[in-house]
Formats: structure tokens, C-alpha cells, sequence
């Protein structure tokens, strides 16, 4: 059976970028930090019922969030289409369904994952006309047209992932391009499993004294909230330093920056689910806007849980900066067209054992990612192999790194921040 597992996320002719939305030019370059909070996440796996499970669940999330008869009935289509698309012609395909949310709108995303083979002309599968065998014959440019907003990057050899998202609109109109957030993350629990250990969430805190917002991939989704600024945070003296804790404040920046959290519950299954759901909610409560206060009040949510590995970035584009701190086995990486840096975490448990804190801070450079994902991805993972992969939104980049450095042994969770604005 294909049942669906719910839990909290260069080459040309071989990829296709997002179309241009608010807050985007038409070369995806984000001009202004958008979050956009997904909740309700389910994967199909490849089966012979996974196109009409998925249609059926698409078109129930989309009624729900309120989209239109004639609406729900393209995003199901679309759907339909993807996941036949997968099952008939990919290796270990797998469909991901979620709602988005911003403070007004709701949304529908899928996101589809494969191993292979691949496809070797991505713009000539779009052409219209060109549908899979035994689908409902609209083919992947019709998915494009119906979607706001639609990205695709395939590897000849090794894989496809492709991201939909469908917003409200009324029948005959064109994509509204749907708000793009700088920040998308995937999380799968291990194979087996219904509840997954791994946990997102990102926040941007609007600098002075507005209101944050936020978004999350946590374990069971998450409603939007929001957030009031805090005072007290830490900083390094330099880049490419680190500071101890309580080493001295640092006064947030009056600009917007963007909060990021990964969280990996220790172990697997609904403990470690409660562990990192824990996590999530605490950082998107906390008045903190640096990674060292946010992780202490992140320690104090999880005792008596089982504890996790935590890490949680700033990152500053006016002041061109990122801050890092983590505690236990996940990593960061801040990956550039043509530099690839790691970021350090300390051992320890958080929730448990948490010795002192350590900062890093690295340069934020135009064109660039940070990414941070759990030990459910290996670190030897290779952007060299994943050509084009930086021209992509937050959603496909995390998928392709799913794709590539996914282990099913255990949880795993990846979240993307990209943006230059």
C-alpha cells in the first residue's frame, strides 16, 4: 500500500528555474525576506496506489485551506500527474504533500524526490503535448502552468527533484507567482517509521522592535506565530572566529535577519518526534534573536525529553554574516558558487549535557546557502555533483540534497536558506 507518512519539511536542458514572484526578480534573486510556514507534511512512496492516494490527499488539504471547486481539482490533477510521472518512470520515487501558510494566504506544495534516471532534456519535457504513458495525458508543462510557482532540477543519471506550489486564484488566470520563501527544509522519518526525530523552523526577526515571524517543518506541523525581539545575544569579535558564552553582548542589527533551527531528537520514532517538536516550538516562543540565548531556552524546553543534537544560525545580509551555534551531530555548511565552509558544533546533548557555548561566524557572500541537516545525511556529500544546484529555490535544493546524502537508517531533515536581499 501506498500510505501516506505524515510527520512535521548547470546544466541547461537539465533543470528549470522557478518563475519570478513578489520579492523575486526573474533570476530567483530574492530581494526581500519572505518565510512561508509549511504544516501537514506527508510522503507517498512509490506504489501502485501512490498517484490516486496523493490525488485523493491533495485535493482534501486543498478544500480544507479553502482553495476553490475548480482549483482543488487542478492541484489534485497536477499531483495526479507527478506521482504517475514517478511510478511509472523514475527509481524510489517519493512524493512529499504539505500546506503553506503565510499570515493571509494558504497554499498547496508537492515536492517529488527519484533516484533516476533522470531526465536528459527538461525543457523538451515541458514542451506541451508531451505527457507521460498512462497518465492523464497533461504532461509536466501543463503541472508548470497550473502551478504559481514551479522549479525543476534534473541530474541525467542520478535524479529528478521537482516543487509545485499552488495558491488561490480564479479559473482562466495565470500563476500569481505565490510569496517565495528564503528558506525550505525536508524532513523523513526512517524507513519504517510514521513519526520523524528531525525538525525546522525558520523565523525573521524584522529588526528594532517588530513583531518576528516564522515558519516550520516541525514534527507535526506548525500554526503561524509570532514573535517579540529580544535584547540579549552574543556575537564573535571577527569572522571566522568564535566567542564563548556570555562573552558580551551584541545588539541586533535594526535590519531584517533570518533564525534558523534544525533539530535531531536523540534515537528515533514518537520520543525523539516530542523531543524535536519541543525544540521547534521553543525557538519560535523565545524572545532571543542570537543563536547562544536561543539555545539555552531551547536546553530548557527539552529536559525531560529525550534531548537532541541542535544548532541555530542568524544570518545578517546587511552586516554580510552569519552566526552559528550548535550542540551534538548536525552540520552546517555554507556553500557558495565557489567555496564550500563548514560550521563547527560542540559535543553534547541538549536538553542534557550542554557545556559551553561557542559562536562561529562566517562572511554571508551574495549568491550563496547555508545548509543544515542531521546525521541522517552524510557529510560527503559533493555540490560538484549536483551541477546548477545554487540556481534553485530553498525546497529543490533540500531535495537534491535528500537525494544525494539521504541514509535510510535514520531520520533525516535538511533545511536551505538562500537569498540575496
Amino acid at each position: 500500500m501506498s500510505e501516506p507518512q505524515h510527520h512535521p519539511g548547470a546544466a541547461s536542458g537539465a533543470e528549470r528555474r522557478a518563475e519570478a514572484a513578489p520579492g523575486q526578480d526573474r533570476a530567483g534573486a530574492v530581494t526581500g525576506p519572505v518565510v512561508v510556514d509549511c504544516e501537514d507534511v506527508a510522503w507517498f512512496r512509490d506504489a501502485a496506489e501512490m498517484p490516486s492516494a496523493a490525488r485523493g490527499a491533495a485535493a482534501t488539504l486543498a478544500r480544507r485551506i479553502g482553495l476553490d471547486g475548480y482549483r482543488s481539482s487542478e492541484v489534485a490533477l497536477a499531483v495526479s500527474e507527478a506521482a504517475t510521472n514517478l511510478q511509472r518512470h523514475a527509481r524510489d520515487g517519493a512524493l512529499l504533500l504539505r500546506v503553506l501558510r503565510t499570515p493571509d494566504r494558504a497554499g498547496v506544495e508537492f515536492v517529488t524526490v527519484d533516484t533516476g534516471p533522470g531526465i536528459a532534456d527538461v525543457e523538451a519535457a515541458l514542451s506541451d503535448g508531451v505527457s507521460s504513458a498512462g497518465t492523464l495525458g497533461i504532461g509536466l508543462g501543463a503541472v508548470a502552468r497550473l502551478a504559481d510557482a514551479f522549479d525543476i532540477h534534473s541530474l541525467p543519471g542520478k535524479g529528478t527533484v521537482m516543487a509545485a506550489q499552488f495558491w488561490a486564484r480564479e479559473a482562466g488566470d495565470g500563476p500569481t507567482g505565490g510569496p517565495t520563501s528564503v528558506a525550505s527544509g525536508l524532513t523523513r522519518p526512517i524507513s519504517g517509521e510514521t513519526s520523524c526525530g528531525d525538525a525546522w523552523a525558520v523565523r525573521i526577526d524584522e529588526g528594532g522592535p517588530e513583531t518576528s515571524r516564522s515558519s516550520s517543518g516541525a514534527v507535526r506541523g506548525g500554526a503561524y506565530g509570532t514573535h517579540s525581539p529580544g535584547l540579549l545575544g552574543s556575537g564573535p569579535a571577527t569572522p571566522g572566529t568564535r566567542s564563548s558564552a556570555g562573552s558580551g553582548r551584541s545588539s541586533a542589527s535594526s535590519e531584517p535577519a533570518v533564525l534558523v533551527v534544525l533539530c535531531d531528537g536523540l534515537g528515533h520514532g514518537p520520543l525523539a518526534a516530542l523531543a524535536a517538536e519541543a525544540a521547534v516550538t521553543a525557538f519560535r516562543r523565545s524572545t532571543a534573536r542570537h543563536p547562544e540565548p536561543l539555545l539555552r531556552d531551547i536546553h530548557g524546553a527539552l529536559r525531560g525529553t529525550r534531548g537532541g543534537a541542535v544548532a541555530v544560525a542568524r544570518i545578517e545580509p546587511a552586516r554580510g554574516r552569519v552566526l552559528y551555534c550548535g550542540i551534538g551531530n548536525v552540520s552546517g555548511v555554507l556553500l557558495g558558487p565557489d567555496s564550500r565552509n563548514g560550521l563547527l558544533s560542540a559535543p553534547g546533548i541538549v536538553g542534557s549535557q550542554m557545556r559551553s557555548l561557542r559562536t562561529f561566524e562566517l562572511p554571508w557572500k551574495p549568491g550563496g546557502a547555508l545548509i543544515m541537516h542531521s546525521d541522517g545525511l552524510t557529510e560527503r556529500w559533493n555540490a560538484d555533483a549536483m551541477p546548477g544546484l545554487l540556481r534553485h529555490t530553498p525546497a529543490v535544493m533540500a531535495g537534491q540534497l535528500l537525494r544525494e546524502a539521504g541514509v535510510r537508517r535514520d531520520d533525516a531533515g535538511v533545511v536551505v536558506v538562500k537569498g540575496d536581499w
